[in-house]
């Protein structure tokens, strides 16, 4: 039997010990033979699989199968998680061999025990409100609580979402982290215990970030592997241009300076680091949302030099702290050391972007960010990843142009689409709100929620709203929650998995959400009946990233880059309606422009986006 065929029948052997004996998925057995031939063939492979395909246990069956390790990367933690306490486990009890499987996600998302030793420490000598600086000590007792309770260490699964004050006071990034064999608690490190985890899996499950560091860290961050998943693939080019650049801000001067004042007795020094630090937000404010381009004007440059020169003298005085200092000082300083390099590194290359990166300043005024990114990732990905490993990339929406966006060439990549078990025709229906005035006119926004009001209140409830920004749906939901009889619930009420099982649990709740939301979610069963979304999600025009990509194509910049990732985004947000076969309900889009903009069929007609989510118009 060949290894296809073989995978084949795993598939079914495992499908049938389903709940109610399973139900054989033709599109899900043509995606586990191809991607069992693609790894075969050591072939590249993009597969769409619409909604309800079973895509997971298409690809897992294959890995589960292969004698070397296997990477599976989602772009959202949700999938993440899912992957990993849900599917994974049910393979490996239907498998006539072991399955070791280990779940990896960034160092910033697990708790430092050497940062809450620090903490303690700083408690008994300053008072828990000075040692957490702007934490709350409210949080952080619960926190410090928690770090004795917890096997794990992940953010994930606190009882609570902390503010990014009070986690960044007991975590550390990789930028920051000197490693287990400088850190006094690196045999007890939860991030540690993961990777060591996942170093002898035979099936790793990461998140798109961390797979990014990886390939930007030249392979230094994963157990080696030839063989790579990319679920939700189609996030993927954002999310690398993301990790293969960096970011520069005043707050990582500060952050610096707090901790090098933690083991250098020189106030002049810290307050040399805050003072550098208060100019670089000074100069980057007046460019906030604007692109970098030329030379740096020179009160940035002004302040760029005044960082370079403070990290300088930051380095001299580390180097005078004994590394095997007493106490907590050496893994202090080995902190230290790594912060200061990094950002070193970062001001360097600030000064020097080339024409194949872009750089643009965002944030608000209080706390400017300068980000650089690459342009294009597909020579980033031809150089660290396709030359290396066979990647199989799956997503119910598939990009039309994904593969020359992502620097595959035709000649290299297998394309299929599997099309979806659903009879969405009879089950959901597309509804535009033709009658609302565009979104830019002033009259658009509470006409648009009394148009919520009454579509929720037809609903009962059982409403997902989708919003395309914080604003809108936070005024959406002050306006809504007085003029409806069933409850409301936000995105900021709960940690995202708590508040989707609350979501789901209580079948009559809304939800408004914004773009976190849109992918990763699902709700199948009488919780869910209604999706809104407020408006078609066009990125925006004065993106630095895009403008870059935009100037590439000239003339076809809206038909190349903008329309398809808006069309992408919206099938993702409409397919958060349909998760089961017995589902029924209504995607609701409040913008008119779908049923009047000159561009409106190229929205209809596109094939990945309603058909895979599935709606009748």
């Amino acid at each position: 039997m060949s290894l296809p065929e073989r995978s084949v029948a795993t598939l079914d052997r495992v499908t049938g010990a389903l709940p109610g004996g399973g139900e054989r998925r033709e599109g899900q057995r043509r995606m586990t033979e191809a991607v069992a031939g693609a790894i075969t063939a050591e072939r590249h492979l993009i597969v769409q699989a619409g909604t309800g395909t079973g895509k997971s246990l298409a690809y897992l069956v294959r890995a589960a199968l292969s004698a070397k390790p296997v990477v599976v990367v989602t772009a959202t933690k949700a999938l993440q998680d899912q992957l990993y306490t849900k599917d994974l486990p049910f393979l490996a009890g239907h498998l006539d061999r072991d399955l070791d499987y280990a779940l990896l996600k960034g160092r910033s998302n697990y708790l430092c025990r050497q940062r809450v030793v620090e903490l303690d420490t700083d408690q008994g000598a300053l008072g828990l409100d000075d040692a957490g600086d702007r934490a709350p000590s409210v949080e952080l007792e619960r926190l410090v609580s928690w770090a004795d309770e917890t096997e794990t260490g992940d953010r994930a699964e606190l009882p609570f979402e902390p503010s990014a004050a009070a986690w960044a006071t007991v975590s550390v990034g990789p930028r920051e982290c000197p490693g287990a064999s400088k850190c006094p608690q690196g045999e007890s490190c939860f991030a540690e215990e993961a990777r060591r985890a996942a170093s002898s899996a035979d099936v790793i499950v990461v998140n798109t970030h961390l797979y990014g560091t990886h390939l930007a860290s030249g392979g230094a961050v994963l157990p080696e592997h030839d063989i790579v998943v990319f679920d939700e693939a189609h996030q993927l080019e954002d999310i690398i241009s993301a990790t293969a650049g960096f970011e520069l801000s005043g707050g990582r001067l500060h952050a610096l300076a707090r901790t090098v004042g933690a083991i250098v007795e020189d106030p002049s020094l810290t307050a040399a680091l805050d003072a550098a630090g208060d100019r670089l937000t000074v100069a980057l404010a007046p460019e906030i949302d604007r692109r970098l381009r030329g030379a740096i004007e020179p009160a940035l440059a002004d302040a760029l030099l005044e960082v370079r020169t403070r990290l300088e003298v930051v380095q001299a005085a580390l180097r005078t702290v004994p590394p095997d200092a007493p106490g907590d000082v050496g893994a202090r300083r080995e902190r230290a050391v790594k912060a200061t390099g990094s950002l070193t590194d970062d001001v360097d290359a600030v000064m020097d972007v080339p024409p194949t990166h872009v750089a643009w300043v965002v944030g608000p005024e209080a706390n400017p960010t300068l980000k650089v990114a690459p342009i294009d990732i597909g020579d980033v990905l031809r150089s660290t990843l396709w030359e290396h490993a066979t990647a199989v990339l799956t997503s119910a929406t598939i990009p039309a142009a994904l593969a020359n966006q992502l620097g595959l060439d035709e000649d290299e990549v297998t394309q299929l689409d599997v099309g979806s078990p659903f009879d969405f025709e009879e089950h959901g229906l597309l509804y535009c709100a033709a009658h609302l005035p565009e979104p830019r006119s002033a009259a658009y926004e509470a006409a648009m929620i009394d148009e919520l009001v009454a579509l929720i209140e037809a609903a009962g409830g059982r409403t997902l709203s989708l919003f395309t920004s914080w604003r809108v749906m936070e005024a959406a939901a002050a306006a809504v929650a007085d003029r409806i009889s069933t409850p409301l619930l936000t995105q900021r009420d709960l940690p995202k998995p708590a508040l989707v099982r609350r979501f789901t649990d209580e079948p009559e709740t809304s939800l408004f959400a914004t773009m976190g939301f849109w992918q990763g979610v699902d709700v199948p069963g009488p919780s869910l009946s209604l999706v809104t979304i407020d408006r078609l999600p066009f990125p925006r025009p004065d993106d630095p990233l895009l403008q870059a990509r935009r100037e590439r194509v000239r003339a076809e910049a809206f038909r190349l880059i903008d329309l398809p990732r808006a069309a992408t985004l919206l099938a993702q947000g409409a397919g958060r309606l349909i998760r089961s076969a017995d589902d029924r309900g209504v995607v609701a889009v409040l913008d008119s422009r779908l049923a009047t903009g000159n561009y409106r069929w190229d929205f209809v007609r596109a094939r990945h986006t309603f058909r895979s989510s599935g709606l009748s118009i």
